[in-house]
């Protein structure tokens, strides 16, 4: 069964370890080594991390010599940051409703309490 891209974003996204991994490339490409470094975990499970963000087409790997280093592919990312902005301009509205709200039921009351 085929999954959209962007159940395949958000899906990759959902691991702790995968996001710190994607923090790290932000500061460059880097190796399997290099980015099982802070991890606790085998270079074998380090790789299965990076096939999920590659294949979610967060990271890109090339060949260079003997090492594969893993580049983060930040227009992936869109995607996801168009989704999430319906929901930030509905959180945004909600936010100034509320703030309209509390002005209005604190005006005039001296101790900024609500009205009797």
């Amino acid at each position: 069964m085929e999954t959209d891209p962007l159940s395949a974003k958000f899906a990759a996204l959902a691991d702790p370890t995968r996001r710190a991994i994607l923090a790290r490339l932000t500061e460059g490409e880097a190796s399997v080594n290099q980015l099982a470094e802070p991890f606790d975990m085998s270079l074998p499970a380090v790789s299965k991390h990076l096939k999920v963000l590659e294949k979610a087409g967060l990271i890109s790997r090339s060949k260079e010599a003997q090492w594969r280093p893993a580049r983060l592919e930040p227009m992936a990312l869109k995607s996801v940051a168009d989704w999430l902005e319906h929901y930030r301009r509905y959180w945004d509205a909600s936010f100034n409703r509320l703030d309209a709200y509390l002005k209005k039921i604190q005006k005039g009351d001296p101790d900024n309490g609500p009205r009797n």
